[in-house]
């Protein structure tokens, strides 16, 4: 059968075409990758009374990898270290499996007092500048409250107004800002989305919660959806066996959304036997990464 020139262009162009498109039968490892989150620890109570090197044992030992250290607890990384000491902290968690994902503060930035407000916001410095030193990758802040002698509107801007500056701030020593999604109202995800579009910096970024309000209003994947594009490295979690929050749909979000950062197990309840608590979560962790 004879074709004229052009209808043989075309069939040549689209032989072409097809043959630089891969073959999806094998090439599915290329198009689906494997989530590349990880799973680390905040020592909010089981670490709490554990001072670097047993922390650094305990988590090597069971096989996570990432930790953000709340200040304030027993393994005293706090901003009154000297510089040798926060050498010495650094070379700890460098010559281990253990990564410092960052620090766990509680400072926050509501406050009616302008000069509450300055004093956080320095002391939020301090805490940056000792991150770096230790080796850290950002500071985990609050929103924290709204106060009925102020308009919402006005604290929320307030609160990312401040967040914006500290961004900026953090940059420059390679800190991440992490808003920890939390307080009695100000954790509704429609202000926290308020807030971060206050902030508007590429630096400022959220710590998802898990907490109960996620479920609030129209549901957890519309909350989800408002603010996943101001997801940070970190998000934290409670024990993931648990069936009173959806974690099997916020790892699912995650992995399609390939979240890079650390999942963080910040546990509420008291085991008598801790390490066997972190290792029973490191197992349902890979569990629920094996369908990936």
């Amino acid at each position: 059968m004879r074709i004229d020139r052009k209808t043989f262009l075309q069939n040549l162009s689209i032989a072409a075409g097809a043959a630089l498109l891969p073959d999806l039968t094998q090439a599915s490892p290329y198009i689906w990758k494997k989530p590349k989150m990880q799973l680390g620890f905040v020592t909010y109570l089981w670490g709490k009374d554990w001072d670097v090197p047993t922390l650094i044992k305990n988590l090597s030992d069971t096989h996570i990898t990432g930790v953000e250290l709340r200040v304030e607890h027993a393994h005293k990384v706090m901003p009154d270290l000297t510089a040798g000491q926060r050498k010495e902290v650094k070379k700890q968690f460098a010559d281990s499996p253990v990564k410092i994902v960052g620090l766990g503060t509680n400072q926050q930035y509501d406050y009616p007092d302008q000069e509450k407000l300055k004093a956080s916001i320095e002391k939020t410095k301090d805490f940056i500048r000792l991150s770096a030193d230790v080796g850290g990758t950002g500071v985990k802040v609050k929103p924290n409250a709204l106060h009925k002698e102020v308009p919402t509107e006005k604290t929320l801007e307030q609160i990312g107004l401040s967040l914006h500056a500290l961004a900026a701030y953090a940059a420059d020593f390679g800190q991440q800002l992490r808003l920890e999604v939390h307080g009695e109202e100000t954790q509704e995800l429609p202000n926290i989305r308020k807030i971060m579009d206050y902030a508007d910096h590429k630096n400022a970024k959220i710590c998802w919660n898990c907490n109960k309000q996620d479920l609030n209003g129209e549901g957890f994947q519309y909350n989800f959806d408002l603010v996943k594009k101001y997801f940070g490295d970190t998000c934290h979690v409670r024990e993931l066996d648990r069936t009173d929050y959806p974690y099997p749909e916020l790892i699912d979000n995650l992995a399609k959304m390939d979240y890079k950062g650390w999942v963080l197990l910040e546990c509420h309840t008291n085991p008598d036997d801790k390490i066997s608590a972190l290792q029973q979560q490191r197992k349902v962790f890979d569990q629920m990464m094996a369908k990936y």
